[in-house]
């Protein structure tokens, strides 16, 4: 058996740095969205739905676009269109695909809540940084999540607390 690639210290700063900068940037996300009385990946999946053209998505595809379970992504959907911000549909095309409409009620909170979800991400990263610090992570992330998605997708493993 080969000797495990140990971090160096400088590696291990910038992962435990990420796991809890990335965990305080959640929580301080998390805060503004739940005076709207919305979670994360509700906000999250109106966000997608509102997204596409005409605001409909196919429950599979919104899955993969969330990295999540169709399951858990199911309860949040039911969350979300008891509260008349969502409706499910069969797809017209394909009687088997499920898929996710965004409601007027629901894009109306969408409205409402993004401009102090815009506020949280500034005052919790975006303002912190310069413009080329910016350019530099954005190019960071889109690099590690254009590596790494096909990976993580392709091995079904696509399990997120939700």
């Amino acid at each position: 058996m080969s000797e495990p690639r140990w971090l160096t210290e400088t590696q291990m700063r910038a992962w435990t740095g990420f796991l809890e900068t990335s965990g305080l940037i959640q929580r301080h996300v998390e805060r503004q969205l739940r005076d709207a009385g919305l979670t994360m990946v509700q906000y999250e999946i109106l966000h997608w739905a509102n997204e596409c053209a005409p605001r409909r998505r196919c429950i599979t595809e919104l899955a993969d676009l969330m990295i999540t379970s169709r399951s858990g992504l199911s309860y949040q959907v039911a969350q979300l269109e008891k509260a008349g911000l969502l409706r499910r549909e069969t797809d017209a095309d394909d009687e088997r695909r499920a898929m996710v409409v965004i409601t007027e009620d629901g894009r109306r909170l969408l409205e409402k809540t993004a401009p102090g979800h815009v506020a949280a991400v500034r005052d919790g990263l975006i303002d912190l940084l310069t413009d080329e610090q910016v350019a530099q992570l954005a190019d960071i992330m889109d690099g590690v999540r254009t590596r790494l998605r096909p990976r993580v997708l392709s091995t079904g493993s696509r399990r997120r607390a939700t």
